[in-house]
This record gives C-alpha cells, sequence and structure tokens, in this order.
C-alpha cells in the first residue's frame, strides 16, 4: 500500500492559514474521492477539505482547533492494495531516546524539510503558540523571539494574534525593547512605568452587574473586529459625502422591474444599479482601483466588486463579483442576487469572497441615511449608499427653479488617505452621483 500526505489546500488570494474545524473522518476510515475528510476556517469562509483519492485515512497530523499554513500536510492517506494498514504511519515518528533527548534538533531538521509547515506548530522557549500570520509579520518587522514572547495576547488561550502585533509595532518607538540583553544601564530600563505590548494592550476597566449577560464572541465575529481594527490602524480614513437625486432611477425601475424578472428569471433591486455606476466611474478614475504594497501602489488591471452582506448570525461577509466591468445590469443583478443567497445560506466558496478591488455597502437597507464605512484592507476605498427617501428638493429648469418632491439619497465614500488625496475622493463619488442622476428613463431592459 502507498502512502500520501493530504496538504491544506490555498484557499484564496491572501490567505496563509486556516483553523482546524472538525475531522469528519477518523484515523482507519476509508474515504473516497472528493469526499470531505475535514472542515476548516479562514478568515473568510468555512469549507471542506477531500480526498484526492480512494483509500484509507491513516493519520491526522494536526487537532482540532490547530492554526495550519497553507501547503501543511495535514493527513497521511493509504491509497492501493493492503489498506488495512491503516495504525502503521503512527508509528513512523515515533519517539526514540534520542528524539526525545533532543527536540529542538527535529524541528530544526523538519524546518528545513518543510520551511512553511514550521511556522505553525513552532512555540516559543515560554510555549507560547504562534500562527504563520504573526510569525511572518515578526520576521519583516525585525522583532525578536524575546519581543514576540512579551507581547500580551488578546487570543483564545491568550494567543498572540496579528492586531496584538500590529498593536505593538504602532507604539514599539515609545518603549525600549522588552527583549533587550542586560546591559550595564539596567536603571536606565527600570524606570520605564510600562513597555510597549502593556501600552497597546491597555484597557479600560469594565464592571459587570448582577442582571449583565456575558456573551462570547464567535469565530467569525473575532476575525471582523480584528480586520476592522487593522484597517483604522493601517489606512488614515477620509470619507466625503454626496447627496444624489435618484428620482429617474426609481421610478424607471418601479415601471420596468416586473417585465426584467419575467425576461431574465431574477428580480432587480437597486444594488445591481448602484454596482454599474460604480463600475463606471472606476473606468473613469482607475486610480481607486488600487493596492498598497508598503511603498508601492499596485493599479488592479480587474474591477472586482464586493459587496457586503449581512448574514442571519448579524455578522458580516462580502462575497465579490468578479470582472464587473464585463458584465451588463442582467448579469450583475443575477450575479448579486447568487451571492446573498450562498451567503444566507453558508455556501459560499473562497473563491467567492476573494480577489475584491473595490467595495460597496448598501446601509439603506437597513434604513440608515448615510454611513461611514471601513475600508475592506487590502482595497484603499469603500461607498456607502443609504435610504432614498422622498424629501422637497430644488429644481432647476430654464424658466426657472421650483420646489418638487424628489427621491434623494447619500453615498459616503470612505478611502485611504495615504494614496487617495481629497480631490480624487470626492470626484470619484461625485461621478458616480451623476450617473445615478443621469438615468435614461427610457432606457430599455
Amino acid at each position: 500500500m502507498s502512502q500520501i500526505e493530504l496538504l491544506l489546500p490555498k484557499m484564496g488570494e491572501s490567505v496563509a492559514e486556516a483553523t482546524i474545524i472538525k475531522w469528519v473522518k477518523k484515523e482507519g476510515d476509508k474515504v473516497t474521492a472528493d469526499e470531505p475528510i475535514i472542515e476548516i476556517a479562514t478568515d473568510k469562509v468555512d469549507s471542506e477539505v477531500p480526498s484526492p483519492e480512494d483509500g484509507v485515512l491513516l493519520k491526522c497530523l494536526v487537532k482540532e482547533g490547530d492554526v495550519v499554513a497553507v501547503g501543511q500536510p495535514i493527513a497521511i492517506i493509504g491509497i492501493g492494495a493492503g489498506t488495512q494498514a491503516a495504525p502503521t504511519p503512527a508509528v513512523v515518528p515515533a519517539a526514540t531516546p534520542q528524539a526525545d533527548a533532543a527536540p529542538a534538533a527535529h524541528v530544526a531538521a523538519a524546518a528545513m524539510a518543510t520551511p512553511l509547515a514550521t511556522e505553525v506548530i513552532k512555540s516559543s522557549p515560554e510555549g507560547k503558540f504562534y500562527s504563520p500570520l504573526v510569525k511572518n509579520i515578526a520576521k519583516e518587522e525585525g522583532i525578536a523571539q524575546a519581543e514576540l514572547d512579551a507581547i500580551t495576547g488578546s487570543g483564545q488561550g491568550g494567543r498572540v494574534n496579528k492586531s496584538d502585533v500590529l498593536n505593538y509595532i504602532a507604539n514599539r518607538g515609545t518603549a525600549a525593547p522588552v527583549a533587550a540583553a542586560p546591559v550595564a544601564q539596567a536603571p536606565a530600563v527600570k524606570s520605564e512605568p510600562v513597555t510597549a505590548p502593556a501600552a497597546a494592550k491597555a484597557r479600560p476597566a469594565i464592571s459587570i452587574g448582577g442582571s449583565d449577560e456575558i456573551i462570547e464572541m464567535d469565530r467569525m465575529r473575532k476575525i471582523i473586529a480584528e480586520h476592522m481594527v487593522m484597517s483604522k490602524q493601517t489606512s488614515p480614513h477620509v470619507t466625503s459625502y454626496v447627496e444624489a437625486d435618484v428620482t429617474n432611477l426609481v421610478l424607471w425601475r418601479e415601471k420596468i422591474k416586473k417585465q426584467f424578472e419575467q425576461k431574465e428569471r431574477t428580480k432587480l433591486t437597486f444594488t445591481p444599479i448602484f454596482i454599474e455606476a460604480l463600475v463606471k466611474a472606476i473606468k473613469d478614475f482607475p486610480m481607486i482601483n488600487i493596492s498598497v504594497d508598503g511603498d508601492r501602489i499596485i493599479k488592479r488591471g480587474e474591477i472586482n466588486v464586493g459587496m457586503a452582506t449581512a448574514l442571519p448570525s448579524g455578522n458580516l461577509i462580502v462575497p465579490v463579483i468578479r470582472n464587473a466591468d464585463t458584465l451588463n445590469l442582467a448579469g450583475i443583478a443575477k450575479r448579486v442576487n447568487e451571492l446573498a443567497d450562498r451567503a444566507r445560506n453558508n455556501k459560499l466558496t473562497p473563491d467567492e469572497i476573494s480577489g475584491g478591488t473595490y467595495t460597496i455597502t448598501n446601509v439603506g437597507s437597513f434604513g440608515n441615511v448615510m454611513g461611514t464605512p471601513i475600508i475592506n484592507q487590502p482595497q484603499v476605498a469603500i461607498m456607502a449608499v443609504g435610504a432614498i427617501r422622498k424629501k422637497p428638493a430644488v429644481i432647476e429648469t430654464p424658466s426657472g427653479d421650483f420646489i418638487g418632491i424628489r427621491h434623494m439619497m447619500f453615498l459616503s465614500h470612505s478611502y485611504d488617505h495615504r494614496v487617495v488625496d481629497g480631490a480624487l475622493g470626492g470626484q470619484f463619488v461625485r461621478r458616480v452621483a451623476d450617473y445615478l442622476e443621469s438615468w435614461d428613463m427610457n432606457r430599455e431592459v
């Protein structure tokens, strides 16, 4: 019987690790090709890893709750004849006196063989666990192991996560490194009242009364919280606002929505219309469709629009309409409805929530007039569309101005002021409003 290693697959752009949620199969169980073996969760979506071939699950190499890097072996599968010898691989790494005496040597050997895997399981001499992302950030920023060990973790079990490291880096210059080697000027070090990590994680004390209820954040909420904090720390946010008269658009949709549904077999909501205008404006201002990589600006060749979608649980996810500029209004509407339905039923794939270059969020669906959205990193801008309301407005005509009842809405555009100045950010949202205001009432379905 031959054996193959099952590796954690790549699950979308920028996804470097995943958390093991549940083993669907146990050691010794028979598996068939494409049958789910394990459930995993990334910072974007939950998914399953299937067996590549028919065989037997001989060995589970990771435990439930472990954080595993992309490309790391997670299981050994026996294929071919003699599949009953399931327990055999468990003996392969059996401990020997030499292995027990020198575990560090084995870790070093494993590091040379599989450099990606060692970043996951590796812990500090103090027993702390660090994910690949945390280790990579520490390496890039020149954070020593002792410094890393001194950071107070806010994750489960005190684990240091990405936001903890970013907080430490942001405040690193305000205090001497905790890991500094002993020097003659020891008294000077003593004069520091608080170390940088402690200052970064300082929180106000919260009193809890007898009638209060404590609710633990679920995994997705923790990820969302971490992502939002990271975005605010990364990008200096500026928000520009425009009020748009969308009366023609509203009347046109009301007139043709039944015909549209009969012809296209899908409903026409306002979201596809907003996305179509957004895509046109991105073509006019391509420098809004960028990302920042250190001192480099990456101008995206595709226009992939993410749409923030509220889930029944109250959490938020952002499925992506890829190559939105190649779709007509009907195509965008079908994709919007399909992705929204898949999101609500937890059926999105990693590819469907990755690769976005610009995001739109419809706060008007909750009755909100406007919002100040947080940028979905690594993008540099996001737009919020508010509720459409009937309001008295000044209408300009060649024969004079008069007051009329119009359908009005606010557009809120948040952008990264490192690379998007007020002129570009303001002109962009104004252009989106222009496309919405100039809607053709005679447009055919």
